[in-house]
């Protein structure tokens, strides 16, 4: 862990799509970075809002706040990134793991996109490796790859905290789907025993909660309390059970309800495809396919 500055950390919750964005910084007037922003996102109607990313942005100015770096733990499935509003208003870098290419390159032909569509992640300022650590100001985070759920999945460390992405959830939420393209349950369970043995003190930030009735929205938990008592994936659960439980539950699951729109756009860094002659962007429906 890099105990050289604690970190401030302020999260904001989504509840259209269940999501945690987080502003990391250092006091007032310090550089931040933004992780996992949410576009609002209108599925009856195809329209965009700002509303969640606005907040986000009031917070960085109230703070007078550097917007450095604008990472994604994903290609989320769930939300629409709001990476290039929040660019376009703040300054600052997009960032995600250098795994996107694997998933650009799947969903080229999931979705037919033009033979000219890149698919080598230069949609994306910067693209992080394994073990690449990034600074702003005096504080720095580091990317930990942790595929399973995706193959491009990336947790980042950044002092005493983990920010997992979907790798992992609250305790009596459990752990990620595996079942999207180029998911894998026993990659998952090699990737969250990576984040487990960190101290278990250690933070860990979830980018999502479905929590049951009986408790509110959470979106902080630690390595000790996931090693005990996380449904999924607790001290004693093997590899070979853990896949077999995922797999089977995974067979149950719907689609995500925003899958076809956030992939299309995430997949380009939040962007837009490019308009058609008459100025409108257009999304695709793969029919049959999913």
């Amino acid at each position: 862990m890099n105990p050289k500055v604690n970190a401030d950390i302020k999260a904001f919750f989504d509840p259209g799509t269940w999501t945690f964005t987080y502003v990391v910084y250092e006091g007032e007037g310090s550089a931040c970075v933004v992780i996992d922003s949410v576009l609002n996102y209108e599925s009856k109607s195809g329209r965009t809002t700002t509303n969640s990313a606005d907040e986000v942005i009031q917070f960085i100015a109230e703070k007078k706040l550097q917007l450095a770096w604008i990472l994604e733990t994903h290609a989320h499935a769930d939300h629409l990134t709001a990476a290039p509003y929040l660019q376009g208003k703040l300054g600052g870098k997009i960032v995600i793991g250098d795994h996107i290419t694997n998933v650009q390159n799947v969903f080229k032909g999931i979705f037919n996109l033009d033979e000219h569509f890149p698919v080598d992640g230069s949609q994306f300022d910067h693209l992080l490796k394994d073990g690449e650590s990034l600074d702003f100001g005096d504080l720095s985070l580091k990317a930990i790859y942790v595929p399973g759920h995706t193959p491009a999945c990336m947790a980042y460390e950044i002092g005493d905290a983990l920010f997992v992405g979907d790798t992992l959830f609250m305790p009596d939420v459990g752990t990620a789907r595996c079942d999207f393209p180029g998911g894998d349950a026993k990659t998952l369970y090699q990737s969250i025993q990576k984040i487990l043995s960190y101290p278990n003190e250690t933070k860990l930030y979830m980018c999502h909660d479905y929590p049951p009735s009986d408790r509110p929205v959470a979106h902080l938990s630690n390595v000790g309390a996931e090693k005990q008592s996380n449904i999924h994936v607790h001290d004693g659960i093997a590899e070979d059970a853990f896949v077999q439980m995922r797999s089977k539950r995974d067979a149950t699951l719907e689609v995500p309800h925003l899958i076809l729109p956030s992939i299309q756009v995430n997949i380009r860094a939040g962007h837009f495809p490019e308009p058609e002659p008459n100025g409108k962007s257009y999304l695709k429906i793969p029919l049959n396919t999913l």
